[in-house]
């Protein structure tokens, strides 16, 4: 078994046996990835999603021995969200980690995106992961022990991509607040983990929201052939191990090393770098 990104000795505990986990997003993707994952290391789960099939299925598929509880939860729904906080302490005693995994992608020019999307796709991926974080945060400073907060932004949270404003705006906003609360929480027992995934093999391009004139096959076949490169389980695995280190980043695939290596050194001129590495 690897930890930390280097194999583990023989009986070495691993940082989750036995942590209490508070996952959102946990019905596809990376999140059903983490939950797979982190039962099989023997972390206690609280699995929140909003569709309750999908849930039931990750949790079908969490065969190990620690429990697993699931919860049918809507991250924009300020109220609900604190209900899962006291659910997952009622049922467990306590929350150790929080992993704010919800979130949806959303493709389509500034002209032709309908205020409301803008509207949904900041509630879900920037207002869902400020619900999480303030409803579980009472529960994870008084853990007693070491906690960790991880949110799960994209490589497009570090440079902006055309036809992609609100997401990109989202995922910046996420980034300011993840830098924000590592600051404020440095002095006490929760680490912050910003994550930034690149391209990973999932279906969030075929549940994306679209603006009217874009064609979902197009965005489909563009997404799974050309920017899926890594897979699901790799990001969970890649994931894990930072957040269990309280590392501040976390970057997944080389595209979202690319985006933060190009942010850094070019400024707002970082396209041209990307165009230049694309041709090589």
């Amino acid at each position: 078994m690897t930890i930390f990104g280097r194999e583990a000795k023989v009986g070495e505990p691993d940082f989750y046996a036995g942590r209490v986990v508070a996952l959102t997003g946990a019905g596809s993707g990376i999140g059903r990835e983490l939950a797979i994952e982190l039962n099989r290391r023997g972390a206690h789960l609280a699995l929140a999603g909003r569709h309750d099939q999908s849930l039931r299925e990750t949790q079908k598929l969490c065969t190990a021995s620690g429990d697993v509880e699931v919860f049918q939860v809507d991250v924009c729904d300020r109220a609900a969200v604190a209900d899962y906080a006291a659910g997952t302490v009622d049922r467990f005693g306590r929350c150790d980690v929080v992993l704010a995994n919800a979130g949806i992608l959303h493709v389509g020019g500034v002209e032709s995106t309908s205020h409301e999307d803008f509207d949904t796709v900041m509630g879900i991926n920037f207002g869902g992961m400020v619900n999480s974080v303030k409803a579980f945060l009472p529960h994870l400073l008084s853990a007693g022990q070491p906690a960790r907060i991880a949110t799960v932004s994209s490589a497009l949270g570090l440079i902006g991509a055309a036809e992609h404003a609100p997401y990109c705006a989202s995922k910046f906003a996420m980034r300011g607040f993840t830098e924000s609360l590592r600051a404020e929480l440095a002095p006490t027992n929760v680490a912050v983990t910003a994550v930034y995934p690149g391209g990973v093999r999932t279906s969030i391009a075929r549940t994306a929201l679209l603006a009217p004139d874009v064609d979902r096959r197009e965005v489909v076949t563009r997404f799974e052939e050309q920017v899926a490169r890594t897979g699901a389980d790799e990001a969970a695995h890649i994931i894990l191990a930072g957040v269990a280190q309280g590392r501040a980043q976390v970057l997944i695939g080389a595209d979202a090393w690319l985006a933060g290596l190009a942010a850094r050194v070019a400024g707002p001129h970082f396209g041209r770098i990307i165009k230049l590495v694309s041709k090589l």
